[in-house]
């Protein structure tokens, strides 16, 4: 797997390190490693992730922590509300614990962005560690500090930037997802290589089979690259003042049609459904080619990604999109490519431009 430890650099000169792993048996080293030893830990999962994992992950961390607890929550974006941070709060204050407790979020995005979240807010911030169990937090939301819970129908609204202490990656976990949340990781590998790594986007589209397979060796490749180019994204802009906007390539569309979908399509589904539409609006501008276009549609679908939706009417996406958070005095700061691997943030997208777009990805 080569390397299996990667830094990213928090604020300052502080770094928090990503480990590659192919099992918890090292989670106990990493704690100790980052000097977090001896504190309370609340495991932070859902109901998919804890009859797979909670018990095992408690053994490794019990090694090193004072104490160990679970707070389990019905998996799935509806749980991601403050509803459920405020149970978390209750448990956390139930058990006593003080701001040298640490959360683990041990899951998918939405226990990673509900974790950190609570972690940015209980008693003022306390520290967090990251244990992604799905391919797409792991290239995706576990690293860069992003926390955050939904408002009522507005995806994200509520968050905070909160960088965990570490991250810490199994990859045997991998093999337990379901091929559609599997794809959806896929949407944001695609997503990754769109905005400023070409070659790494046509090697992914290339090495579908050994992807497809979950070989161990290609997936920590993917990984480690996917989680390269955002380290460093997030170490020049920490805060989203600039150039970490083009991380957003895909969603403002995507978050549109994920909203209006009442979230019965997973995020990574609405991303390639976003990165079809922004492609369209990027090749209309002539900045992408048909071929790239094209190009850009194959590698979604060959990983089984919608690249298209029914049922939806273009106003009301385009009206969803107004409600997207990365509005800035009126203006969309709308991402689009200008060929395959560069990207960047314009925010001169007209309305019609946006309803041609969005046209192109309903049936």
């Amino acid at each position: 797997m080569g390397e299996q430890i990667l830094k990213v650099k928090r604020e300052g000169e502080f770094h928090y390190p990503i480990y590659f792993e192919n099992g918890f048996e090292k989670l106990s080293a990493a704690v100790r490693e980052e000097k977090l030893e001896g504190r309370t830990i609340c495991i932070v999962t859902d109901t998919n992730v804890s009859p797979l994992y909670a018990e095992e992950v408690k053994r490794a961390l019990s090694e090193t922590a004072e104490r160990v607890f679970f707070f389990c929550f019905q998996a799935g974006e509806a749980s991601k509300n403050l509803d459920t941070v405020q149970k978390l709060y209750e448990t956390l204050i139930q058990n006593k614990m003080d701001r040298k407790g640490i959360l683990a979020a041990l899951g998918g995005g939405v226990v990673g962005d509900l974790t950190g979240f609570c972690a940015a807010t209980y008693l003022r911030g306390i520290d967090f560690i990251q244990i992604p169990t799905t391919l797409l937090a792991q290239v995706d939301s576990s690293v860069g500090g992003k926390t955050g819970v939904d408002f009522w129908q507005y995806k994200n609204m509520v968050g905070a930037f909160h960088q965990p202490r570490l991250v810490y990656m199994n990859m045997s976990t991998l093999k337990s997802l379901p091929d559609t949340e599997f794809a959806c990781g896929m949407g944001e590998v695609l997503k990754t290589g769109l905005i400023c790594d070409g070659d790494f986007f046509r090697s992914v589209c290339g090495e579908k089979e050994k992807i497809q397979s979950r070989d161990t060796d290609t997936l920590a490749s993917v990984i480690r690259r996917c989680c390269e180019i955002k380290a460093g994204i997030v170490e020049r802009d920490p805060k989203e003042k600039g150039e970490r906007a083009l991380l957003n390539l895909g969603h403002t569309i995507g978050h549109a049609v994920e909203k209006l979908m009442d979230f019965r399509l997973l995020h990574g589904q609405c991303v390639s459904i976003g990165l079809a539409a922004s492609g369209a609006i990027s090749r209309n501008r002539g900045l992408l080619t048909e071929e790239e276009y094209e190009e850009i549609i194959r590698g979604c679908v060959q990983y089984q990604l919608p690249v298209s939706i029914s049922g939806l009417n273009p106003e009301d996406i385009l009206a969803a999109t107004r409600n997207d958070k990365k509005m800035e005095q009126g203006k969309i700061k709308f991402i689009l490519m200008d060929g395959i691997g560069h990207s960047f943030v314009d925010r001169t997208v007209t309305d019609e431009e946006l309803k041609v777009g969005i046209r192109e990805i309903l049936q």
